[in-house]
């Protein structure tokens, strides 16, 4: 699966900013400084999550990000989303010429993993993941 640090990072700062709502504007130096994120990185991350229009920014002295919306009504598939992080198992990235331009054996399995990705993704808020309410999936041993 490809979920690269940019998502994984974006998820984690996020969840980081949701934690510290009510207390006026998050400096992304203390994101930074408590995910251990580079700075210059969390800005880039931030200037996507912004124009995606989950943060906003105040400028100046207290300045810093808020959520732009409430953190039930912001999706990690969202966030995922926000910073081109797509989530692809396919080995020809979705365009089904994975075997010398053709489609391979497993492609639809991998295309369909990517779906049930994206489903999980999009059904999981910040929210519950601040609140702590995801919990492990159990395996079933054989």
């Amino acid at each position: 699966m490809k979920l690269t640090t940019k998502g994984r990072f974006a998820v984690s700062a996020m969840v980081d900013l949701a934690q510290q709502q009510g207390e006026g504007p998050v400096p992304l130096a203390t994101i930074a400084e408590r995910q251990e994120i580079s700075l210059s990185y969390l800005e880039q991350l931030f200037a996507r999550l912004r124009r995606a229009g989950l943060v906003t920014s105040a400028r100046g002295p207290g300045g810093g990000y808020r959520l732009a919306r409430s953190m039930d009504e912001i999706s990690i598939a969202e966030i995922v989303d926000a910073v081109d992080e797509g989530i692809d198992t396919t080995r020809c990235g979705g365009k089904a010429n994975c075997l010398n331009d053709h489609i391979c054996s497993t492609h639809h399995l991998w295309e369909n993993l990517n779906v049930k990705i994206a489903e999980y993704l999009s059904s999981v808020s910040l929210g519950q993941v601040v609140r702590g309410e995801i919990t492990p999936i159990r395996r079933v041993e054989k």
